[in-house]
């Protein structure tokens, strides 16, 4: 199969260029802010909707900062260090999970001090939200024909524009599936069935850990990275520590009778 040439500019205005990826991060955003409301509502914390957008902004921050920020230390140190200028080009793709799921927990945790509001109520909020962030994320990665995955023969891959002509899968795709709309589930069945504060994050981060995991073996590695050992690229090795640690927190905290804070 083509890739489907889209263009990643959906809107222009004069000099002014409006990207489908920024677009997936404001939808994003958007999506998060009247979940927290929500939820917020459900759980009887003391937030106004100004609080709630203070806190949606808190956690674009980190994501935005974060994320950048894990990208360039895990995986392209090198090439900022010599293009000082790219740090910045956010519009051009380099976003890093890890690095925006470090810098949301900073977010909220200095939000949650802030307003003396028990820091695992909010960050479960934020379990909830992450999913639709990635799902949109990764459809913004395929909209870009970046971080495709490895050749195959398989009826529905896809020879990406920048390839080497083979047939990729279309590992954006399946990771949008799984990080996005499964996990979405996933965790919002958690936090129906739990009153334990922290479970449902734990839950959220051991579900990206696996599926990130497992995704990663269609992917296609980082060039400048490759594979460590000739087997796990640096994706599943900083996902498989999530998976183990949020499995094990999530096992500890069920076992408590009441809600913690």
């Amino acid at each position: 199969m083509q890739f489907p040439h889209i263009d990643p500019v959906f809107l222009s205005i004069g000099p002014l260029q409006f990207r489908w990826y920024g677009l997936m991060y404001v939808l994003s955003f958007i999506a998060t802010y009247f979940i927290i409301r929500s939820e917020a509502a459900r759980k009887k914390l003391p937030l106004t909707k100004d609080d709630v957008a203070d806190l949606v902004f808190y956690g674009a921050m980190g994501v935005v900062l974060g994320g950048r920020s894990g990208y360039i230390l895990f995986y392209n140190l090198g090439f900022y260090l010599e293009n000082p200028l790219k740090l910045f080009a956010v519009w051009e793709g380099g976003m890093s999970f890890h690095g925006g799921f470090l810098g949301v927990m900073l977010a909220f945790l200095l939000y949650a001090r802030r307003k003396k509001i028990p820091f695992l109520s909010l960050i479960d909020m934020a379990a909830l939200c992450a999913p639709v962030g990635l799902g949109l994320g990764r459809i913004g990665n395929f909209i870009n024909g970046e971080l495709y995955g490895r050749a195959t023969q398989a009826p529905w891959g896809i020879i990406f524009p920048g390839s080497d002509g083979q047939p990729r899968h279309p590992s954006q795709l399946y990771e949008a599936f799984l990080e996005g709309l499964v996990l979405f589930f996933v965790v919002r069945f958690v936090s129906k069935k739990t009153s334990v504060n922290g479970v449902t994050t734990c839950i959220g981060i051991a579900g990206y850990g696996l599926f990130r995991f497992s995704v990663e073996f269609f992917r296609q590695p980082d060039a400048q990275l490759g594979l460590f050992l000739g087997l796990f690229s640096m994706g599943q090795l900083l996902s498989l520590p999530m998976f183990i640690v949020g499995l094990s927190a999530a096992l500890l905290l069920s076992r408590q009778k009441s809600p913690r804070s």
